[in-house]
């Protein structure tokens, strides 16, 4: 089983207008809503591809309701530490020339006797579990160290996986990671480095599996990605498809290469099956994540080169 920990919930309100211009009214063309969060995303994608999966996390008394709703129906058992107020909202707005303009807001706090429940909560959960993904951002009350608090329950023998940037990230990897899975915004932002070629790509790659990551899956957006574990780097290439929304891509590619990664499967398929999840989740406007159909189609034609 995979045990994902959803640390903030969110509502993603996807509004599509013809041009966003600061200061003007304008109209809505479509608006499509989302109960969301990265490691819940994950947790539907693992589902999709019939993986043993069981998510948890924070979950606020207003609207958490709907996030139960939308696991259910995905068939994802789950068990969440409840807190009062509000999910928070993120509004996503999308023109006609395809810019994307987000508007995130931040999660309630969190209180010290909840952040220590979902630490016991994980504790009883992940000693039966082959791998623990934890991802997103936190409270604002939360300190970054919090990720190495839950990394720290996991067992020898069960695989760590991170999506997240910043301390969060730096400080996940004093505890050893299997996996991450940065983005090159993110990788800039958590390591202050320019990445403009292949070299400074790999150079800050190596870097991060210094820091304690064991492998690297570098998404570099509708180009594909790069994974690395220090010995061999791969690059797969996405192909070309009707891109209907960006939204939960990346975490469409964590929920595959996590479940490539629990069975076993060698680097490149690890990157291979990523790619073909976050190219199979930008298909679905109307999904939060990936059909498994589309995402079997787009893995068939996707191809791994070896670069140095």
């Amino acid at each position: 089983m995979i045990l994902t920990v959803c640390l903030s919930p969110c509502i993603d309100v996807n509004i599509e207008v013809h041009s966003l211009n600061v200061g003007m009214s304008q109209k809505i063309l479509n608006k499509r809503i989302f109960f969301t969060g990265k490691a819940m995303n994950v947790a539907m994608g693992l589902a999709r591809l019939r993986a043993d999966v069981f998510a948890t996390g924070f979950m606020y008394e207003i609207n958490g309701n709907q996030f139960e709703q939308a696991l259910h129906k995905e068939g994802v058992p789950y068990k969440f530490v409840w807190n009062k107020g509000r999910v928070r909202e993120n509004y996503k707005f999308i023109d006609h020339k395809s810019m994307l303009t987000e508007v995130d807001d931040v999660s309630p706090e969190i209180s010290n006797e909840k952040q220590a429940e979902l630490l016991q909560l994980i504790k009883l959960y992940v000693a039966d579990c082959e791998a623990l993904e934890v991802s997103g951002s936190l409270a604002k009350n939360m300190s970054p160290d919090y990720y190495a608090e839950i990394l720290k329950l996991v067992p020898a023998g069960v695989k760590k996986i991170v999506d997240t940037e910043g301390a969060r990230l730096i400080e996940s990897l004093k505890t050893g990671v299997d996996l991450i899975k940065p983005n090159i915004g993110e990788i800039e932002r958590t390591l202050k480095v320019r990445l403009d070629s292949k070299e400074t790509m790999l150079k800050s790659c190596y870097k991060l599996l210094d820091m304690g990551a064991k492998r690297v899956l570098l998404s570099l957006g509708k180009q594909g990605a790069v994974i690395t574990d220090g010995s061999k780097n791969y690059y797969c290439k996405s192909i070309n498809v009707a891109m209907n929304s960006t939204i939960g891509a990346g975490d469409g590619m964590v929920a595959a290469a996590s479940n490539a990664l629990v069975k076993g499967a060698p680097l490149k398929d690890i990157l291979r099956q990523g790619v073909a999840a976050g190219t199979a989740a930008i298909t679905s406007p109307d999904s939060i994540s990936f059909k498994k159909e589309k995402y079997e189609e787009i893995l068939s034609a996707l191809t791994v080169k070896e670069i140095n």
